[in-house]
């Protein structure tokens, strides 16, 4: 469900903002969690666990803040996403996309910090490459927050 916001984050851009770089970025971050989410219900289905029924509930707008995990945009933030365009769109998109970037980065933390945990190799592999990408992700994010708009570079 983490994963899912992320996608739900980035279907916005078509229709809130004009900004190429923040668009590309956007369908990147879009194709890496859906096949993110791809690999975690296969391996959770391999392994005889169910898809948890939050992630039902997400999609049907059901969730409370309560079962937010790590990152996630408040339903409220999530609105204030959905109202905004151009600039005001970018700025809020590309915090949240840190703030939620930086929960995935807490959850592989809590993963490998806990005993016997992460020790299935497939597991391992895409828990550091979650960590991996999403940490350039957010590298990328901060330099474009930084970067002043064009009005005021003249």
């Amino acid at each position: 469900m983490h994963h899912a916001q992320a996608v739900e984050m980035t279907a916005l851009m078509e229709s809130h903002t004009e900004n190429k770089d923040l668009r590309s970025l956007g369908a990147r971050i879009s194709r890496s969690q859906s096949d993110e989410i791809k690999f975690m219900k296969r391996w959770l289905v391999a392994r005889g666990h169910p898809i948890p029924k939050e992630m039902h509930e997400m999609h049907q707008g059901k969730m409370s803040h309560e079962s937010l995990m790590p990152g996630m945009l408040t339903p409220e933030q999530m609105d204030a996403l959905g109202k905004a365009r151009g600039e005001e769109f970018e700025h809020l998109f590309l915090t949240g996309m840190i703030q939620h970037h930086g929960g995935a980065l807490t959850m592989v933390k809590e993963l490998f910090d806990t005993a016997g945990a992460g020790q299935d190799a497939e597991l391992f592999n895409f828990a550091t490459d979650v960590d991996s990408g999403q940490r350039a992700e957010i590298r990328i994010m901060q330099s474009m927050l930084e970067k002043k708009p064009l009005e005021e570079k003249r």
